[in-house]
C-alpha cells in the first residue's frame, strides 16, 4: 500500500481526551487513510516520528483573523504554533456582512481600516477566503456590532424594531451561506446600549439552524455573574448553544472569583449546552477602553493613531512624561490599543483547567506590538501549563484545542485523528515545545513544532513555512447542539 505521506512511530494523541499510543499514520488525498502498523507500506514522503507527538491540528476558536486570512494568507503566527483552523467573527465584530458609511467603529477597527471591509454579504466574504487560499482553514461567526453598524445611525442606543428586522434578514442570509452563528461584544460601547431584547430577537434566527451564540459578556468585571445570566437567558430563549468568550475575572477587585463563575457555568450546563473559551495568560488586550483605565494594574499601549511612537510603552510612563493624569493620557492616545494586566494567575489556571473550557488565542494580528498570545497561546498550554506545571495531562491539553473545539463548532471530520478524517495534523516534540513570544518580544515563533499538515499538505516544517496554502473555508455542518456534552 502506498500513501502520499507516511508518518512512522509517532505517539498519537488523537484529540479524544484519551492517553496516546504509538502507531503509524498514512495520508492520501488530503485525508487520514490508515492508522496502525504500516511497516509494510510505503509513502511518497516518509517521516520517522519516534519521540514525537502527532496530534490533530489545533483549532483556534477565538480569533480576530477575519481580514488577515485574505490579506496575509500565509498566516504564519498561527501556522507556526500548529493551528490549522481559525474561527473568526468573535466579540461581535466580523468582516462581513459589512457596509461602512465611514471609518469602522471601535472595536471593528481591530480588524483593519475601512478598505479591509469589502464584503457586504457573507457570501462575498466566503468567496474572498476561498480565492485567497489561506494556509489555514477558516470558519466564521457573524458579529452583532457589524450588523448594528450596517443599519443604525447611532450605536449608542438600542435598535428599533425595523433595525432589528433588517439585521435578522442579514443574519439569516449569512447562516444560509454557512456562518457558524452569532457573536456579541456587549461590553463595548458600540453594543453596550443594546437591550437584551435586541439580542433575544436576533438569536431567534439561530434556532432553526442549531447555530451557536458566542459572547464577549456585557461585563467581565464585578457584574460578571449577571452578564453570564444574560447569556444563558439568550441561549435558553433561542434553544441554542452558548459559548462565553475568554471567560475571566477582570479587574483587581474581581480576583479570586473564578470558582463562582465556574459554578454558574456548571449549573447552566446541567440543563443547557454551554461552554467557554480561555487564553492562557493573565493579561488581556483590546482597544484602549476608558472604562478600564486604572492605576490598580499595569496597562501597556500597543498602538495609537495620533501617537504611534507610544506603542510598546506603559500608560503610566506616558502620562508621567506628558504631565497629565492616566485618564487624560488615555484620551489623548485614542484611538489606541492596550494590554491590560488585569487578571490573577490562579483564576486563569482554574478556568483553563475546567472541563467546559476550550483554548482560544484572542490574538490581534493588526497590532504592531501585539499580545504574545497571537504567536504563543497553544504551545504555552502544551509546554508551560501541561508539561511544566502539570495543570492537566498532555492528552487533555490537546483535547481542549482539537476534538472538543471541533465538536462544539460543528467542524465535521476534523479535530481527531481518525481514519477518513481530514489530515489536519501537527507533529511536535513534547519535551521542547514552548512559547517564545513574550510581552517584550511578542512576534516570535514557538519552539518544538516539527511539522504542520493542513488538509494533508505539509505547510510548516522545522521553523519554516514552505509557501503551501491548502486551507479551506469551513461552512457550518449540521446542528451544533449535538457537540455539547454535560459534565
Amino acid at each position: 500500500m502506498k500513501y502520499d505521506t507516511l508518518i512512522r512511530q509517532a505517539l498519537i494523541i488523537d484529540g479524544s481526551n484519551t492517553p496516546g499510543y504509538v502507531a503509524d499514520v498514512g495520508m492520501r488525498d488530503g485525508r487520514i487513510a490508515a492508522i496502525g502498523d504500516l511497516s509494510a507500506a510505503h509513502g511518497e514522503h516518509e517521516l520517522d516520528a519516534a519521540g514525537r507527538v502527532l496530534a490533530p491540528g489545533f483549532i483556534d476558536v477565538h480569533t480576530h483573523d477575519d481580514t488577515v486570512v485574505i490579506r496575509h494568507p500565509q498566516m504564519l503566527p498561527k501556522l507556526s504554533q500548529g493551528v490549522t483552523t481559525v474561527i473568526v467573527g468573535n466579540c461581535g465584530i466580523s468582516a462581513s456582512p459589512v457596509s461602512l458609511r465611514g471609518d469602522p467603529p471601535d472595536p471593528m477597527n481591530l480588524l483593519g481600516q475601512r478598505e479591509a471591509f469589502a464584503y457586504p454579504r457573507f457570501s462575498d466574504y466566503r468567496r474572498a477566503v476561498e480565492n485567497a487560499h489561506p494556509a489555514v482553514n477558516v470558519a466564521a461567526l457573524i458579529g452583532h456590532t457589524a450588523l448594528r453598524s450596517n443599519h443604525m445611525d447611532d450605536l449608542y442606543r438600542t435598535a428599533t424594531a425595523g433595525e432589528i428586522a433588517a439585521m435578522r434578514v442579514q443574519l439569516k442570509d449569512s447562516l444560509d451561506a454557512g456562518a457558524l452563528g452569532l457573536s456579541t461584544g456587549l461590553a463595548y460601547a458600540s453594543a453596550f446600549n443594546a437591550e437584551t431584547d435586541e439580542v433575544l430577537q436576533l438569536s431567534e434566527e439561530l434556532t432553526a439552524y442549531g447555530a451557536v451564540y458566542t459572547t464577549h459578556l456585557r461585563s467581565e468585571f464585578e457584574p460578571v455573574l449577571e452578564a453570564m445570566d444574560e447569556a444563558f437567558l439568550i441561549g435558553r430563549h433561542a434553544r441554542i448553544p452558548v459559548i462565553i468568550s475568554h471567560l475571566k475575572c477582570a479587574g483587581a477587585g474581581n480576583w479570586g472569583r473564578s470558582p463562582q463563575l465556574l459554578a454558574a457555568l456548571e449549573s447552566a450546563a446541567k440543563t443547557h449546552p454551554v461552554a467557554c473559551d480561555c487564553y492562557p495568560y493573565a493579561a488581556s488586550s483590546s482597544t484602549l477602553d476608558l472604562k478600564q483605565v486604572t492605576d490598580a494594574f499595569r496597562i501597556t499601549i500597543t498602538w495609537s493613531t495620533p501617537h504611534p511612537g507610544m506603542g510598546g510603552r506603559d500608560l503610566q510612563n506616558i502620562a508621567g512624561e506628558w504631565g497629565v493624569s492616566l485618564m487624560d493620557a488615555a484620551r489623548r492616545l485614542q484611538p489606541a490599543g492596550a494590554v491590560y494586566y488585569g487578571m490573577d494567575e490562579a483564576d486563569v489556571r482554574r478556568i483553563l483547567a475546567h472541563p467546559l473550557s476550550m483554548v482560544g488565542s484572542d490574538g490581534l494580528p493588526e497590532d504592531p506590538f501585539p499580545h504574545p498570545r497571537l504567536w504563543g497561546a497553544f504551545p504555552r498550554v502544551l509546554g508551560h501549563f501541561s508539561r511544566d506545571i502539570g495543570l492537566f495531562p498532555l492528552h487533555t491539553a490537546v483535547h481542549k484545542m482539537t476534538g472538543l473545539s471541533a465538536a462544539r463548532f460543528g467542524l465535521s471530520e476534523r479535530g481527531e485523528i481518525r481514519e477518513g478524517h481530514w489530515a489536519d495534523l501537527v507533529l511536535f516534540d513534547p519535551l521542547r515545545i514552548r512559547d517564545v513570544a513574550d510581552f517584550k518580544q511578542p512576534q516570535r515563533a514557538a519552539e518544538g513544532i516539527d511539522g504542520v499538515w493542513v488538509n494533508g499538505v505539509l505547510s510548516y516544517r522545522e521553523g519554516q513555512a514552505n509557501g503551501q496554502r491548502p486551507g479551506r473555508f469551513l461552512a457550518r455542518s449540521g446542528d451544533l447542539r449535538g457537540g455539547f456534552s454535560t459534565l
